[in-house]
């Protein structure tokens, strides 16, 4: 299998070009995508990213030849091939089920896509010790199946998926039916294999967390439509739309009026009459606009006339790691300031305190909605 590290990840494995999916006719017809164009590198683990019905699945069968486009166009290193079905792609799928088959071995499981590809047994017998190394199953080579826990079964899914050392892995949502520990440790198994084989993932979830944590660039989708790509930090430091910025992780919105813009920077200036700096989407104009600031990128203040903002402490809750500081603002607006637990730290907030809340820096992102 290629190693990651010296293949050229510039180059574009899946590209997508306008593509549009409409199930049904007339007035039941639905608009499953809604003109989709982006492009996947070699080696990437790419993310498709969004809520129940925005089209990540739909895009995902796509690409393994299980849908047709109704207008737009899939190609595979720069080769058309939206006219090949699916086993003439260079693609294999992991679903959400595993379909896996209950009635042979592991070891039949995985070298039965090899047997069909023509294989001779040796290179089977290979191929199915390799996949099973790198899945850390060797043991389980001849236990049927049916006898392998959720776990176990993914890792066989992964294993079969990955023997044929197909140019992309399609990965649909396959963690969903874990749980939450395995989820955790099946993610960093996931990254550690697309790693040491080189091929592109495009993962398919609903789940935040799962994209932060594994993604080289996550798409996020809505309505058909990717609302904006980017890399997992950029994404969650610098949402530029509502629907992104609620839609990964905990957020505080605020209104202001931007000025001085100097390229991808501005001014903004809070109903408190503050004025902080802030980061901009592309053709951000002067005017009224939302901004928004993760919890973590806030800090409280015992000296509210420094501050930016000046509120009073509502709620308390502890997590153990940090505490979430829920706040009213003398505006009426609430806000939530998350702070890291540290021993000793020498202040104490409590319930019913006025407090200020200053901003890190780059913490302000201004949307384009």
């Amino acid at each position: 299998m290629t190693s990651k590290s010296s293949a050229n990840s510039s180059s574009v494995a899946i590209e997508v070009q306008g593509l549009i999916k409409t199930f049904g006719t007339g007035d039941a017809s639905v608009k499953a995508l809604d003109g989709v164009s982006v492009s996947i590198y070699e080696n990437e683990f790419f993310t498709l990213l969004g809520p129940s019905g925005c089209g990540k699945t739909t895009l995902l069968r796509m690409i393994a030849g299980f849908e047709h486009p109704t207008s737009g166009h899939v190609l595979l290193g720069g080769d058309h091939i939206g006219h090949l079905p699916p086993f003439m792609r260079p693609v294999n799928t992991v679903f959400q089920n595993y379909a896996l088959f209950p009635h042979m071995t592991v070891g039949e499981n995985i070298g039965f896509g090899l047997e069909m590809l023509g294989k001779d047994k040796s290179e089977i017998a290979r191929k199915v010790d390799q996949t099973l190394a790198m899945v850390r199953m060797e043991e389980y080579v001849n236990r049927k199946t049916s006898q392998l826990s959720g776990g176990q079964q993914q890792r066989v899914a992964l294993a079969r998926a990955l023997a044929p050392e197909p140019r992309v892995l399609l990965l649909d949502e396959p963690l969903s039916a874990l749980d939450l520990k395995l989820r955790k440790e099946m993610q960093i198994e996931l990254k550690r294999m697309q790693h040491e084989t080189g091929i592109t993932f495009v993962f398919v979830t609903h789940d935040q967390e799962e994209a932060l944590t594994m993604s080289d660039r996550v798409a996020v989708m809505k309505d058909g439509l990717i609302r904006q790509i980017g890399a997992p930090r950029e994404i969650y430091d610098h949402p530029t739309e509502r629907f992104v910025a609620h839609f990964i992780g905990e957020t505080n919105f605020l209104e202001g009026e931007l000025h001085d813009i100097n390229g991808s920077t501005g001014m903004i200036k809070l109903a408190s009459g503050s004025n902080v700096p802030a980061s901009l989407p592309d053709e951000a104009a002067a005017g009224t606009v939302t901004v928004v600031v993760r919890p973590e990128h806030a800090l409280l203040s015992t000296s509210p006339d420094n501050a930016s903002l000046t509120g009073e402490v509502k709620t308390i809750v502890y997590f153990g790691t940090d505490t979430h500081y829920h706040l009213e603002l003398e505006s009426g607006d609430s806000f939530v300031v998350r702070m890291q637990n540290q021993r000793d730290s020498g202040t104490d907030y409590q319930e019913g305190s006025k407090v200020g809340i200053t901003f890190k820096d780059n913490a302000v992102q201004v949307l384009k909605d």
